[in-house]
């Protein structure tokens, strides 16, 4: 599959640092929703979704916390417990 061989790559590179390694994944998953429409069938956007996924895992092998986070918003996980609300 060409995508994966893209996250591959993106993430072996050794002289990127953390940062544009997630900006140039989160970059690539942009790209795939600002190419669906709503001429786009289910197929399509579920397509996305698996892309998104894999694209979220990928970011949390090189930044877990960030990772982390887009995997909890994607699966609606209540992220309220990390957060420490002192009032």
């Amino acid at each position: 599959m060409q995508i994966d061989e893209e996250i591959r790559k993106i993430i072996n590179y050794k002289t990127w640092s953390v940062k544009r390694k997630t900006d140039t994944l989160l970059k690539m998953d942009a790209d795939n929703y600002t190419n669906l429409g709503t001429d786009s069938s289910k197929t399509e956007k579920k397509s996305v979704k698996a892309i998104s996924r894999k694209i979220y895992r990928a970011i949390s092998i090189i930044n877990p916390l960030d990772g982390y986070i887009l995997e909890a918003h994607m699966n609606e996980k209540d992220l309220t417990s990390l957060v420490n609300v002192k009032n």
